[in-house]
């Protein structure tokens, strides 16, 4: 079974969305025989890749960071994909964290990135914001060797 693990900007403009969603396409759906697709489900680059790997026909493994994991969810449009999506996953993943820190989202990412054949990093290029941040779950899947597929638009920034 190939293993495809997602790390992404949480906020993304509308300028880049039909570009990731074509390339999250093209990456989930080019794909022959089973499919897992890692994700923690976080708002933004996460649930979008969770989604289209659902579309695709992937079994959806959860990666949980904390149990208090829902609280750090802004807005209730967001919370409502992420319960959806999680009771579609096959599996799930909890890190043993009580509280979402960037200690919490620094394991989870690191532990997709251990566990996937793959990364792909919805990312604008940019240093993380904070430990656990894109880049820097990107800089350590390419220490490992893994081979990152970038998704973002030349030219766009993110607020």
């Amino acid at each position: 079974m190939k293993r495809i693990g997602v790390t992404g900007h949480r906020s993304l403009p509308d300028s880049v969305l039909g570009h990731v969603e074509s390339g999250l396409r093209a990456v989930l759906g080019g794909h022959e025989g089973p499919l897992e697709a890692l994700s923690s489900l976080a708002d933004g680059a996460d649930q979008l890749f969770a989604a289209i790997a659902l579309e695709c026909g992937a079994d959806l493994t959860v990666v949980i960071p904390s149990e208090d994991y829902e609280a750090a969810f802004e807005g209730a449009e967001a919370l409502d994909r992420y319960r959806r999506l999680r009771l579609r996953a096959a599996q799930e993943i909890r890190m043993d964290f009580a509280r979402s820190t960037d200690e919490a989202y620094y394991a989870a990412g690191t532990y997709i990135a251990d566990s996937c054949d793959r990364l792909v990093a919805v990312w604008d290029g940019r240093p993380a914001r904070g430990h656990g941040g894109t880049a820097e779950i990107v800089a350590y899947a390419r220490a490992l060797g893994k081979p990152v597929t970038v998704l973002w638009c030349d030219g766009v920034t993110r607020d």
